[in-house]
Formats: structure tokens, C-alpha cells, sequence
């Protein structure tokens, strides 16, 4: 496995435990529920989210218990001014009272001692840690081998509202961009300046929800509203992100061996401020990036609209452009010429051709009236 494979497959597992944590830990969870009661109490509290050869080698002391895991039973035996340790699906009291020891040796910035152990045992052990200070009123879990302070609802919902607030603004320039772009498809007037700005809105979107995402997790029960005024707001991103870079991926990076997958994987590692530069965004699509070639014009395949026809399966999509080679061939088609594609009948055909018809007509009807 190549040094870059390995690195995005750590990634992929770190971020996993990480939303597995935040998930675990939400608002409307029993752990949630028992580390508030923790807090409440003033008794502090050290608790570990895994058990493992590796842990049980850490702990010295305390009380094998191997009960079932509730609030109050943690509120109780954080009382004991030792550490608690559940089971990885947080079903369980496995361990109470015990001293950890992990290896000092291991670098932490922190100061307090419960807040060190806490992060050299999530190091040490890969299991996330869960730290609460009676005298800071905080509780910080440390996962991936950082400190991750959780906030309460009211706080974390009104950052996302402002993040919502936010996506709505982007999506409404996306779907205005978006409705240029098919205009000056039908015309055959479309420049890699103009594909490169719905891409660069696109992969906007999908970052401001990526954030807003994020805030769902951590809002747990809190977050249900939310989570459906985002799925509203980004219905329809990720099919369009892949339709556009299937439109316009340039047949000289195809020949290349590169992929539409890998376009698209090279969109979502551009940072925020690489987005900000069209030029770079156009070389994450496959063309050039020089600044003469954002004027270039450049000719879609089709995708992006004939995915507009209501029940106009993939299979046949992709016939249909694989025969007619792009989107002006096809809107030049007539009903017979349609039907000479394997799977289009005399009624899907005709559908085909009314429906090209129809978002010919609206398309450049909303951009010039």
C-alpha cells in the first residue's frame, strides 16, 4: 500500500472514531446524561470509552465490577476519585476506582493530572478519554490525541444556525450559477470560467455542510431540526457535484488514466482558500489552470440535463451520450434518431426529446427575461 493510501486510511478511521465519539457522547445519551450528573455532583471524574489488554495493563487498584453501564451508577462511582472504565459500546461499568498509569514519557501540554492522564492514556491506548473538571465546569474528551471541549446545546445551536444562515446564502449563488450554466449549454456558449464556478459553489456547499454536520452530531437529540433543514438544503449537491465533473472531465486527463473519482477527490481536498482562486479549481477539474484557459469554450456531454428528465433511467443516460457524443447532437435529435439507441422506444424517445425541449426553453427563458 502506498504512503499515500495508508495515510488517507488513518484518516478515514480517525475521523470514523471521531464521529463514533461525538455520536456516543450527545446530548439525550445515558453517558451524556451521567457525565452532566458528574458535573452537577462536583466530584469530577476520569472515565475511559474502551477496554483492552492495553488499559487493564494501565490500571492498578480500584474494583472489577462488569456491570450494566447507567448515569447514575457513573455519577456514584466517579464519587470513588478514581478512573472509570466502560466497554467500547458504553454498555458496560467494567472497571472503578482504578489508578491509570500511562507512560510519561508520552508528550502532553496539559497540566492538571487528571487532564494529562487523560491524554496520554487516549495516546497510549487509541481509546477516547473523558476528562471533567469540577473546578474549570467543563468536561473535554480526548480523542485521536486531542482535546475536544464539549459545549452545551445552546451554544453549539447557535453557531449552527449561523453556519445555516450561511448555507442557504451559497446555495441560493449555486442554484444561480447553476441555471447560467445550463443556459449557456443549450446555446454551446459555456467556458471552463463558467463550469468552474459551479464547481467552486459546489464544493462551498458541501463544506459549510460538512461543518453544519459536525454540529449535528454533537447536538445529538438537540439537533433534529437542524439535521432536516440541512438535508432540505443540500438535497441534490453531491448527484450535481458528480454530474458536472462527468460533463466537463477533459478527455486529454481521461487518456491520462485519471478518473472522475479522483476529480472529485482532488475538489475535496481543496482547502477554503484554494477555492477562492478559480484557477486552482479549474486544475483540480483536469484543465490547465493558466489563466487564457478559464476562457476556453468548452462543450458538455449531456449528463447534467438529460439527469432533469423525470424518470429517465442511468443506463439509457448513458447510452444516449455514448451514441450522440455530446449535448448539442442530442438536442439536434429527432425522435428517430433517438430511437436508434438500444433501450429507447418510441415513448421514452419522444419523452427524451420534449424533455430537452422544455429545459431548452425554461432554461433560456430565466436567463434572459
Amino acid at each position: 500500500m502506498a504512503a499515500s493510501d495508508r495515510g488517507a486510511d488513518k484518516a478515514s478511521r480517525e475521523e470514523a472514531l471521531l464521529r463514533a465519539s461525538l455520536t456516543a457522547i450527545a446530548p439525550g445519551t445515558a453517558l451524556r446524561d451521567g457525565l452532566e450528573r458528574v458535573l452537577r455532583a462536583n466530584t469530577g471524574g476520569l472515565i475511559v470509552l474502551g477496554f483492552d489488554k492495553t488499559v487493564e495493563s494501565l490500571c492498578t487498584g480500584g474494583f472489577v465490577l462488569d456491570v450494566e453501564f447507567s448515569a447514575t451508577r457513573l455519577r456514584e462511582l466517579c464519587k470513588l476519585d478514581g478512573a472509570v472504565v466502560l466497554d467500547k459500546d458504553i454498555t458496560k461499568i467494567v472497571r472503578a476506582g482504578v489508578h491509570l498509569m500511562p507512560d510519561s514519557t508520552i508528550p502532553t501540554d496539559e497540566t492538571g493530572t487528571r487532564h494529562r492522564t487523560a491524554e496520554r492514556v487516549n495516546r497510549q491506548t487509541g481509546f477516547p478519554v473523558v476528562a471533567v473538571s469540577h473546578s474549570m465546569r467543563l468536561i473535554a474528551m480526548y480523542v485521536n490525541g486531542t482535546r475536544r471541549v464539549l459545549e452545551d446545546s445552546t451554544t453549539v445551536l447557535s453557531r449552527a444556525n449561523q453556519a445555516l444562515a450561511t448555507l442557504e446564502r451559497y446555495k441560493l449563488r449555486l442554484d444561480e450559477v447553476a441555471g447560467t450554466l445550463s443556459a449557456l449549454e443549450i446555446e454551446d456558449l459555456v467556458t471552463v470560467r463558467d463550469v468552474t464556478a459551479v464547481a467552486q459553489r459546489l464544493e462551498m456547499v458541501r463544506l459549510i455542510a460538512t461543518e453544519i454536520a459536525g454540529y449535528v452530531l454533537e447536538l445529538g437529540i438537540d439537533g433534529r431540526l437542524l439535521s432536516l433543514q440541512l438535508d432540505e438544503l443540500i438535497a441534490g449537491v453531491e448527484p450535481e457535484r458528480e454530474l458536472v465533473a462527468r460533463d466537463y472531465f477533459p478527455e486529454r486527463a481521461a487518456k491520462k488514466g485519471r478518473t472522475v473519482t479522483e476529480v472529485l477527490a482532488d475538489l475535496e481536498a481543496l482547502t477554503h482558500a484554494e477555492l477562492l482562486d478559480l484557477q486552482t479549481v479549474a486544475k483540480a477539474l483536469g484543465y490547465s489552470g493558466s489563466p487564457e484557459s478559464l476562457d476556453s469554450a468548452v462543450s458538455p456531454r449531456g449528463y447534467r440535463l438529460l439527469a432533469k428528465i423525470p424518470r429517465l433511467p442511468n443506463t439509457v443516460i448513458e447510452r444516449l451520450v455514448e451514441h450522440f457524443g455530446g449535448l448539442q447532437k442530442l438536442l439536434a435529435a429527432s425522435i428517430d434518431d433517438l430511437q436508434t439507441v438500444e433501450g429507447v422506444g418510441e415513448t421514452r424517445a419522444r419523452s427524451v426529446r420534449e424533455g430537452l425541449s422544455r429545459l431548452a426553453e425554461s432554461s433560456i427563458l430565466e436567463r434572459y427575461v
